[in-house]
């Protein structure tokens, strides 16, 4: 039988698994959902899939937290899930030509910088935990891509704000990794 302890890894696999699928989604999703059906459907199932594999990270977090599932695999593969999900998600977008390429690659530098540092960090001992501008920055880029998967107009400018909050977030993670040294 399943354990709740079990479920945060499971759920962590599951949004690698999901990331994976969103791309395919994007990359081959004329191919499969061919004609007659609507192109806007592969939109509607992009968003869904992304939805669902964000929601993984809520839960798998909530849970690992107040059901005793912390574990170092949660502690390593949960951020690099989270990485994968963006990762695809941002790749397919700038597939489908909605997401400008400075706005991708500022939210994904700033993503790797912040794993490195966190990484630097360990390895001195220093644990710098995910804040709430973190928490803030993760569900404003989540709405974003929402936004540009689904093909909204108003979308790039939603993932500007992102952008803006993602460097910001990134800046107060230094603030507090020097402070901490």
């Amino acid at each position: 039988m399943l354990e709740l302890k079990n479920l945060p890894n499971i759920l962590t696999l599951l949004r690698i698994f999901l990331a994976f699928l969103l791309l395919c989604i994007i990359l081959y999703g004329g191919i499969l959902l061919p004609p007659p059906i609507h192109p806007t459907w592969i939109n509607y199932f992009a968003t869904l899939t992304f939805c669902i594999a964000s929601a993984t990270d809520f839960f798998d977090g909530f849970i690992a937290r107040n059901f005793g599932g912390m574990s170092v695999f949660g502690e390593i593969f949960d951020p690099l899930a989270d990485k994968l999900l963006m990762l695809s998600a941002l790749i397919g977008l700038l597939v489908w030509n909605r997401a400008d390429a400075w706005a991708v690659f500022l939210i994904l530098s700033r993503e790797f910088f912040i794993t490195g540092l966190r990484v630097v960090a360990a390895s001195k001992g220093i644990k710098v935990a995910a804040s709430n501008l973190g928490k803030y920055k993760t569900g404003v880029q989540i709405t974003a891509i929402a936004f540009l998967l689904m093909d909204y107009s108003f979308a790039p400018f939603v993932l500007w704000i992102a952008v803006a909050i993602t460097l910001y977030s990134g800046y107060d993670y230094v603030k507090l990794y020097s402070k901490s040294r």
